[in-house]
């Protein structure tokens, strides 16, 4: 009998395109040979081109999910995504507070196409209460600012803004900006900070993509690899799987994620 995949769970908004969310989530852990599992959130209406529509799913019944995946599965590893309220924020939170298995918290606040996911309300109860549980944060640099209130436009702020993220109480943060000619992230947690660099691809097929970094991210902490090792292996993820991205829709086309890429 073959051994069995590690489980990662996603706790996430669907994307019924499949470019985003919970969806861009399972196909990432399935390409890097992890088995899937998710607790819904919210649903969107939503594709290449923007969000028409976000629905809520019941609290309660978010929490049953919860229940269900994690009495049964063994997780190694958790990712949240688009969690749409403050009263979503702390049921997952609830549910997170007996998690023993890494979390990785993507904070999604703003879509791709700039619609805004989560209100003021959600911003505080995302920072008092996930921040906290979290062993890593991955904001944009947009996202950071909302939650700091300090713009990124250079290294330096950058730097600053890893700096206070990592004070509000999670282990690591990850902050995802674009400077000049280059991505730039900068991972900050107690031995330090670390500047990544990777040339920017100038392209339109990056639906998604906040997803994928992170849910690869969770992938390669479920199969055991420490954190900086696995945010290195996923960002080269995410740049090969953007480089090999076929165009799909009429707007921002979703990252390729059909070809295992190691």
């Amino acid at each position: 009998m073959p051994s069995a995949a590690p489980v990662a769970l996603t706790i996430a908004g669907s994307d019924p395109s499949g470019g985003a969310g919970l969806q861009a989530d399972l196909k990432t852990f399935h390409t890097l040979g992890v088995y899937g599992c998710s607790v819904v959130t919210l649903l969107t209406a939503q594709n290449t081109l923007g969000v028409q529509g976000i629905q809520m799913v019941p609290t309660d019944f978010a929490r049953t999910q919860w229940a269900s995946v994690s009495s049964d599965l063994p997780l190694a590893a958790i990712k949240t995504g688009a969690l749409g309220n403050a009263e979503m924020i702390e049921a997952v939170a609830d549910c997170l507070d007996s998690a023993s298995s890494p979390v990785v918290i993507d904070p999604v606040m703003i879509s791709k196409h700039g619609h805004a996911i989560i209100d003021d309300d959600a911003v505080d109860k995302l920072i008092e209460r996930l921040f906290p549980l979290a062993d890593l944060v991955t904001p944009n640099s947009f996202e950071a600012e909302r939650l700091v209130g300090h713009t990124v436009r250079s290294e330096e702020d950058l730097v600053n803004v890893a700096a206070k993220l990592l004070a509000l109480g999670p282990r690591a943060v990850l902050v995802k900006a674009h400077l000049s000619d280059e991505s730039v992230d900068c991972l900050a947690d107690a031995s330090g900070v670390q500047l990544l660099r990777s040339p920017r691809l100038e392209s339109n097929r990056t639906h998604g993509s906040g997803c994928v970094l992170s849910a690869a991210i969770t992938a390669r902490l479920a199969q055991g690899e420490d954190l900086h090792n696995a945010v290195q292996t996923a960002r080269s993820f995410v740049h090969n799987a953007i480089r090999n991205a076929p165009q799909l829709g009429a707007g921002i086309s979703p990252l390729g994620l059909l070809t295992p890429i190691n």
